[in-house]
């Protein structure tokens, strides 16, 4: 790491939160000559490219630079401009604009890189300040939907042996769609729920199970008794007369096994070599609707390379010009997904329905996608 490179990082540590792009392009300026800085964050439906100052204005146009190294994460220099990526740990925040920038490969590696050190810093400190997310949104986000996005862990994740990435619709009104995951390096967690109701209500009983499953899982309960713990808080809250259903997934990194547990769930499908097979899921109780259900496990194998997609019904069901889109249409156009990184693929998904019901979704949606690549060597 080169001096210049390390004074920028320290820039970013020793600034306070709100301060991040100010302090870094005063260090950028001083080092590299680099008089223009801005950060664009990408929008909750990830459809446009949105500029923490207010003095420009939204990327939307796919064959822009800034799409291409968003969608490529890697680093795009056109007409001196350079455009880096921005996240942590796969999850993409947007990208940074830096002019002037030259045609030097060991400079542009140095800029990549605390491009991804700023990802670090906003992801840190957005917990303490409302300034990064209220510049990610191109409108107001609904009361429920800003509980929704508050509970999510992140969209995205890579690691050596899996990635996945989720998306939630109508992304600025969604209500009692949800997925959370988690890993601890041997294994990842994925549970993902299918809401049912309106507005906060619904918003509130997914955040109800999401908290139970967590509470569960954290304390070292199989994903059975994960079912089975936030099944009795919804009873216990509703006796019955509010419930909701959820899938969940337990895979084993080292040897593919993948646990299940399907509670009135979404759809899980499975992309292997190409094809998409329907995975054979035993139907069990939504969480909530009878008290002490007793859930069962399922074990299946995975294969190095294979996408699993969990879909609710939202998805299936939505509806443009009087026609569903239906499993014939969501199958084929899954099967074009091969090709891309889990998080490119729900967004081309999404941007199908859009296309489909000309707009957002009415009905709530979920999408994730996993992939698991193999044990990590």
């Amino acid at each position: 790491m080169s001096a210049a490179e390390e004074r920028a990082r320290r820039s970013l540590i020793e600034a306070p939160a709100d301060l991040l792009v100010d302090r870094l392009s005063e260090e950028l300026t001083r080092s590299y000559g680099i008089t223009s800085v801005e950060l664009f964050q990408v929008d909750y439906r990830l459809a446009e490219l949105l500029p923490l100052g207010e003095e420009e204005t939204g990327i939307t146009s796919p064959g822009h630079p800034a799409w291409r190294c968003f969608d490529h994460q890697e680093p795009v220099l056109a007409d001196g401009v350079g455009w880096f990526p921005v996240g942590m740990r796969g999850e993409r925040r947007g990208v940074l604009r830096l002019a002037p920038v030259p045609e030097d490969p060991a400079l542009v590696a140095e800029l990549a890189g605390i491009a991804t050190a700023l990802g670090h810093e906003v992801t840190a400190v957005s917990a303490g300040t409302d300034i990064y997310r209220a510049a990610r949104r191109s409108r107001r986000l609904t009361l429920a939907a800003e509980m929704q996005w508050d509970l999510l862990p992140a969209r995205s994740r890579v690691r050596p042996s899996f990635s996945l990435a989720g998306q939630l619709e109508p992304a600025y009104a969604v209500r009692g769609d949800s997925f959370d995951w988690s890993d601890d390096g041997h294994r990842v967690w994925l549970s993902t729920i299918n809401g049912g109701g309106e507005g906060v209500a619904a918003s509130l009983l997914t955040s109800l199970a999401t908290h139970a499953l967590r509470n569960a899982r954290r304390g070292g309960l199989a994903l059975a008794d994960q079912a089975a713990l936030a099944d009795q808080a919804v009873y216990a809250l509703h006796r019955g007369e509010q419930h909701l259903s959820a899938l969940l997934l337990e895979l084993d990194l080292r040897s593919g096994v993948l646990t299940a547990v399907d509670a009135g769930s979404p759809r899980l499908v499975l992309l292997r070599a190409g094809e998409v097979h329907d995975w054979p899921l035993e139907k069990q109780f939504p969480l909530g609707m009878f008290e002490g259900t007793d859930y069962r496990e399922q074990h299946f194998e995975l294969r190095r390379g294979d996408r699993l997609f969990v879909v609710s019904d939202g998805v299936v069901e939505a509806v443009g010009q009087q026609t569903r889109y239906g499993d014939a249409a969501l199958d084929r156009f899954l099967r074009r997904t091969v090709p891309l990184a889990p998080l490119d693929a729900v967004r081309s998904l999404i941007g199908d329905l859009r296309a489909f019901v000309a707009g957002d979704l009415v009905d709530d949606a979920v999408v994730v996608c996993l992939d698991w690549t193999g044990p990590d060597s």
